[in-house]
């Protein structure tokens, strides 16, 4: 499932590419294979890259004269282990909102990215969110878990604090506010309830397949109740 939409990021060959809080590599693996660069995946679990790890040993290189590496690391957003303007892209989906001193980890990010590259965040937005956390406290109240809801002019004012330009932004997975919420309404530990399983099987069917009809409801339903909202930026070379 990707959030970050590589052309507005302006991902070509031969950058180098960091996907903060890698999670599972899902930002880290769609790079990878869609441009000819040195991607870098960090994450604060082990466990996490570990999986990242696995991935790409499940989906091997399909050109043996590939110049794309990949390479993956433990880190801690706060104080990230690479010299200043190191990379070309930076992506943090789905990160900040689970950091208690996010504009330390903003100030980090600016400090890695190299002048004229472009910095990609997403976070959940401001009302799917609010809806979730008032059917659950389950939802957010766990080790590790969301620490606070954005507002769109927050976040984009931290980073422009920073710096950077503020140039483009987009909703993602409008489709999976309904499921979040029916997950929320039920109990987000259960794993039994009938109507949550089937939203969960057709999320799924259209992640796999990416039918017609659901790319035009995610289009109709990213504006009105996108799950994820997506912030671009770019470092001045000045």
């Amino acid at each position: 499932m990707q959030t970050i939409d590589f052309n507005i990021l302006g991902l070509k060959d031969g950058q180098r590419t960091l996907d903060l809080g890698c999670g599972r590599g899902r930002h880290v693996h769609a790079m990878y294979y869609a441009a000819q660069c040195h991607v870098v995946g960090l994450d604060l679990g082990f466990e996490d890259v570990k999986n990242t790890r696995t991935g790409f040993e499940q989906c091997p290189d399909m050109d043996p004269e590939t110049k794309r590496a990949f390479s993956l690391t433990v880190g801690n957003a706060l104080e990230l282990p690479f010299p200043d303007a190191t990379f070309d892209k930076i992506i943090c989906s789905e990160v900040m909102e689970h950091i208690p001193d996010y504009k330390q980890a903003i100030a980090e990010c600016e400090r890695i990215l190299k002048p004229g590259g472009t910095l990609a965040i997403s976070v959940p937005r401001f009302f799917p969110e609010w809806v979730c956390w008032k059917l659950s406290d389950d939802y957010h109240n766990e080790p590790g878990g969301h620490v606070r809801i954005f507002r769109e002019s927050q976040l984009k004012d931290s980073v422009e604090e920073k710096g950077l330009t503020f140039f483009h932004r987009h909703w993602a997975h409008g489709l999976h506010s309904p499921y979040w919420w029916l997950k929320c309404a039920f109990g987000v530990k259960r794993e039994d309830v009938g109507i949550v399983n089937a939203y969960k099987k057709f999320l799924e069917w259209d992640i796999l397949e990416g039918p017609w009809l659901t790319r035009t409801l995610e289009k109709i339903a990213g504006p009105l109740m996108g799950k994820s909202v997506v912030f671009y930026f770019f470092k001045g070379t000045a």
